[in-house]
């Protein structure tokens, strides 16, 4: 039987989308460009990507889905050119790091989705570094909300109550329920009002707290103000040279002052500011003065040219270059309760992102002044340095010493642990969130360092591939005891096996949870939600097991969800 779905590119997190579908019980094959130890099965094809004989020998002219999961742009376009002349209905996930470009072909082609390594991740490091342990993440109501999984012990303070306690409360969603014996649905659980025991594990999505981002001119002012001695230690060589035009000035005027009784302190001065800037003044000071002070006069003005050509080249550099910018960025870096980002990478601008959105402060080190991304964050307020921040001196500028957390998060796994290692050595209590490409030694990474977090965006974007790939436009994924799980929306039609079913029947019949229905102009939740007939053209929102999944592919009923 040719393969339902085919996953071409089996990188870090190619390889992890087909892994994860094969557990799953999807019918999969892979492209690669080379053997992949430990695969000697016919489900890896070898070959170019974008050739059409690589495709046809994966199966590709009858696959229901083609999964571009390489790092290149380049090369995905063509594969999925190639695809879609070969297969012009196959449906396909693709991988791009351009999302301008993968939202306008999102646009162009039908049936094409594409999706950020990079925006999948960011959402799981900012929660991260805001305390949550998440496992996942959901798109409601317009919002990210961070996903975690609450296990029950005796200690618990859910530990005895009754599930349907927290059904009714809007702030938070009750994502999916594993007991610790047998495998009762949450639906039932909640209808039968049962209570959880130590050992159940229930996956809970809470709602994202947005903090005021807003704040007075005044108090921006102030902050700039108390800021003198950053605004010394990026304006020290103008500072020396104004202080040198200064003590050239005055020592001039004293000069003409003390060697010549009729000149008053105010014409003296009046001539050496002129006389040295080169706008002249009242000649009349030294006209009658004697030689020596002519001679002095003469090398007052060849010195005030040179000293005045060093100061307009300094202020220049400072006022339109970057120094006065820099200074702004760290007059900025906030005192207390902030984010520190170290790289702006793909991951890094948009945790920097949903950071913000959040109404948190954040500061970014960036060693690359050229940086594409820098201009963004700038734009968003956000102050950003410009330096290293493996030295210990530039996490100590960003004030790590009261920082909320630090997120190294730059595209070297290298640099990224000597960051988090220096930040350490300043502040050992300090959450510290680590960025490491490879999964396996990300884990490794954690237990020899004791970070609060070391994680990979190919291992947390996967699931989202994967669950893309099993049906529709995921409102988010979530892996727990090796199964994935996935939220998504699903319209009813007059075919649906959901129609005419109540939400709470429809529930137990496919072990899934109703999230929210949208009905009639107005959207239900909690008890209201499970009493409710479904009619065509409602729209449910539901988490289920991937492998429930093909309860929905029979009537193609899976739609995206409009954000």
């Amino acid at each position: 039987m040719k393969p339902r779905i085919i996953v071409c590119g089996l990188g870090r997190t190619g390889y992890k989308v087909f892994r994860l579908l094969r557990q799953q019980g999807a019918m999969v094959v892979g492209i690669h460009q080379r053997p992949i130890a430990g695969e000697t099965g016919h489900d890896v094809i070898i070959g170019n990507l974008h050739t059409a004989a690589t495709l046809k020998a994966a199966g590709i002219e009858s696959a229901h889905t083609l999964v571009i999961a390489g790092p290149d742009d380049a090369i995905n376009l063509s594969v999925t050119m190639q695809a879609r002349v070969l297969n012009p209905n196959i449906r396909i996930i693709n991988r791009f790091f351009n999302t301008s470009l993968g939202e306008r072909l999102d646009q162009t082609l039908p049936n094409h989705m594409s999706m950020s390594v990079a925006g999948l991740a960011a959402p799981v490091f900012a929660f991260t570094a805001l305390g949550s342990k998440t496992v996942g993440h959901i798109k409601l109501f317009e919002q990210t909300w961070p996903i975690h999984e609450e296990y029950i012990d005796n200690k618990h303070p859910w530990h005895g109550r009754q599930i349907d306690d927290l059904w009714e409360n809007r702030s938070r969603m009750l994502i999916y329920y594993l007991p610790v014996d047998g495998d009762k649905d949450l639906v039932s659980a909640v209808l039968e009002r049962r209570r959880l025991r130590e050992g159940d594990r229930i996956i809970v999505g809470t709602k994202p707290k947005v903090r005021s981002k807003r704040r007075s001119i005044i108090a921006k002012f102030l902050k700039i103000i108390t800021n003198i001695q950053r605004f010394q230690e990026h304006a020290s060589p103008l500072i020396a040279m104004t202080t040198a035009l200064a003590a050239i000035v005055l020592f001039a005027t004293f000069i003409y002052t003390y060697t010549s009784t009729n000149v008053s302190i105010v014409d003296a001065l009046y001539f050496a500011v002129g006389m040295i800037t080169g706008a002249g003044g009242n000649d009349k000071v030294v006209e009658h003065a004697s030689t020596s002070i002519k001679l002095f006069t003469v090398i007052m003005m060849l010195v005030g040219a040179g000293v005045i050509g060093l100061l307009y080249a300094l202020l220049n550099d400072f006022v339109l270059g970057t120094r006065f910018r820099e200074f702004l960025d760290a007059a900025r870096v906030p005192p207390r309760n902030h984010y520190i980002v170290c790289g702006l990478s793909g991951t890094g601008i948009k945790i920097v992102q949903t950071l913000h959105e959040s109404g948190h402060e954040v500061v970014v080190i960036e060693p690359d002044a050229n940086n594409r991304f820098v201009n963004n964050a700038r734009r968003w307020g956000i102050p950003v340095i410009n330096g290293d921040a493996t030295f210990p001196t530039m996490l100590s500028g960003a004030n790590l010493e009261t920082a909320a957390a630090l997120l190294a998060v730059s595209g070297n796994d290298a640099t990224n642990l000597e960051i988090a290692l220096n930040a350490k050595g300043i502040k050992p209590t300090a959450p510290i969130i680590v960025r490491y490409a490879d999964p396996d030694f990300a884990r490794m990474a954690q237990q020899v360092f004791d970070f609060d977090a070391v994680l990979s965006p190919a291992e947390l974007a996967a699931p989202a591939f994967a669950a893309a790939s099993l049906g529709g436009r995921i409102l988010g994924n979530g892996i727990t005891r090796d199964s994935l799980w996935v939220a998504l929306a699903t319209s009813i039609s007059i075919t649906h096996p959901f129609c005419c079913l109540k939400v709470q029947d429809a529930a137990m019949l496919a072990d899934c949870v109703p999230l929210y229905l949208e009905t009639n102009n107005q959207t239900l939740h909690g008890w209201d939600l499970l009493k409710t007939n479904l009619c065509p053209g409602d729209i449910l929102y539901l988490t289920m097991p991937a492998t429930k999944l093909h309860m929905l592919w029979r009537h193609n009923s899976v739609m995206s969800a409009e954000y």
